[in-house]
């Protein structure tokens, strides 16, 4: 056993704070190290850092050594006196050692812009942020005038990553170009499609640079406040994003006068009640005002009479995140990442029956297969993927076939489906197709505003023909009778709720026809 005297400085030792960590025991981890580091006189830093993303791993404890961070991992409490045992401090062997963390290949085979500091930064630390390129974007925003920082976004070919996929710098030169005496920028952060985490992981793991982008949009388009809408879900990025916010309130990164440059950008939280419509950006402004979650008409555009009827900026969590590092390297560094007009990034996440589950950050332009096999490692239960979702509940299902899709915005639609927020839930050969897509139907059912008739009544009677369909009661009309109703809900549908909601339900069907009986009665 190692006596004080052999450690002169306290060793680093860091264990996440991030909610899965959480979830999976970090802070018992986090307390069975310091007393045992105690018991033995030995001394610890302990920092509560964000996740590498590698949830499978989670909690993974990490060593600082002078090579580099040595990870142990999945670390529970009871495991803490035999890492001690097998010298920890010093990055020993032990079963649950990985190595140099920087080295697995799950995360150097990542191109990490957007997630850099992820994982290796204590997220309410603002000297590790600026330690790591923080704020070089905005004070690269407040030496240029706002046309030019609105010119960077536009250049550098950013869509919106919640799920449309609408370039960000329109949005903004739309904004910047309505006469007002108030603006404002909203940040969607209702993250609630299926198998997705990285919104809330940003507001974990570095709340700063969603701060940082979302100061440099107030300062480009001429908005003095903004909102960020957090899923009542997130108690843990919600208090986070609080705390981050007052520190750089205090700091002079945010307030009346950001960095003493004459800005005035003030940012607010504000936690939804749970209703997925809300991610819509129209039923998000009533939420934000006060208001019932329902959708609004279009026009007028939110950009020109968007919250409390003013000029309004709304883009996605990882789009304003993606902003800092644009500003700081120019535009054409982040272009340079993508393919075809999917430029930059997008942190893909891995869930459902998925081996490795957890966040992959890479350039658009790989394969759906790359994805589940190289980063994910195949099925949890080591059975044929059969099905993969992407795009939340209402994204469609892609087949085995499809696998080798480059996940690329267009290539995607060019096959009936979409990247959307980039999560994807796999799902082995045992699943009964036929009830995944009453499952969309159902969601609907229950989730829908209600405002229009094609989604209200439309996923209601959707419930009841897939019902039937799945009963054999006349098998072959009630499959024409679906594909018709999907066709109504399409096209009569006032927003993507009840409009997408087909998509799965029609991908389903067309893929998996064997699930809802012959392919000749599907034919029929």
């Amino acid at each position: 056993m190692m006596n004080h005297l052999s450690y002169p400085d306290p060793v680093t030792v860091y264990v996440p704070r991030d909610s899965t960590a959480l979830a999976l025991g970090a802070d018992d981890v986090a307390a069975a190290i310091v007393r045992e580091a105690e018991s033995r006189g030995v001394r610890v830093k302990l920092v509560r850092n964000g996740s590498r993303g590698m949830f499978w791993l989670e909690p993974l404890v990490e060593v600082a050594l002078e090579a580099g961070r040595i990870g142990y991992g999945p670390v529970a409490a009871e495991d803490v006196p035999g890492l001690f045992d097998a010298g920890l401090l010093e990055g020993g062997t032990h079963r649950l050692r990985q190595g140099p963390v920087d080295d697995m290949a799950y995360l150097k085979n990542q191109q990490r812009l957007t997630f850099a500091r992820v994982g290796i930064t204590d997220p309410l630390s603002l000297d590790d942020y600026l330690a790591y390129e923080g704020y070089v974007g905005l004070r690269q925003a407040l030496s240029m005038t706002p046309a030019a920082v609105v010119q960077q976004v536009l250049d550098s070919g950013l869509r919106g990553r919640g799920g449309a996929a609408f370039p960000t710098g329109i949005k903004w030169q739309t904004v910047a170009g309505a006469t007002a005496a108030q603006k404002y920028v909203v940040c969607n952060a209702d993250e609630g499609d299926s198998g997705t985490f990285s919104d809330r992981m940003v507001m974990e793991d570095d709340p700063f640079m969603l701060i940082e982008g979302m100061t440099i949009a107030g300062i480009a388009v001429g908005a003095t406040q903004g909102y960020v809408y957090v899923r009542s879900e997130y108690p843990h990025a919600i208090a986070t994003l609080q705390q981050a916010i007052a520190i750089a309130t205090e700091k002079g990164y945010l307030g009346r006068n950001v960095l003493g440059s004459g800005h005035s950008f003030q940012l607010e939280v504000r936690k939804g009640a749970g209703a997925y419509i809300c991610g819509e950006e129209t039923a998000m402004l009533e939420s934000l005002e006060g208001k019932r979650g329902v959708v609004r008409a279009k026009p007028p555009l939110p950009a020109l009479q968007g919250l409390f009827g003013k000029p309004t900026v709304i883009n996605n969590l990882i789009s304003l995140a993606s902003v800092p590092i644009i500003l700081a390297r120019g535009a054409a560094f982040y272009k340079n990442y993508g393919v075809g007009r999917s430029s930059g990034t997008l942190p893909f996440q891995l869930a459902g029956n998925i081996r490795q589950g957890g966040l992959v950050e890479k350039a658009f332009g790989l394969t759906l297969r790359q994805l589940l096999d190289d980063f994910g490692g195949g099925s949890d239960s080591g059975r044929p993927i059969r099905a993969v979702q992407m795009g939340g509940p209402l994204g469609a299902y892609i087949a085995p076939h499809q696998f080798d899709t480059p996940l690329d915005y267009e290539a995607f639609a060019a096959i009936g489906a979409m990247i959307g927020h980039g999560g994807l839930v796999a799902f082995d050969d045992t699943v009964d197709m036929a009830r995944q897509a009453r499952y969309a139907m159902a969601f609907c059912a229950v989730e829908s505003c209600g405002k229009c008739t094609p989604c209200r009544i439309g996923s209601t009677r959707g419930v009841e023909v897939i019902d039937k369909i799945i009963a054999n009661n006349d098998r072959p009309q009630q499959i024409r009778l679906l594909r018709s109703l999907c066709d109504t809900m399409v096209n009569g549908s006032l927003c993507a709720m009840g409009g997408m909601t087909p998509f799965p339900v029609l991908s389903a069907l067309t893929h998996f026809p064997e699930d809802f009986g012959t392919p000749g009665e599907q034919a029929a």
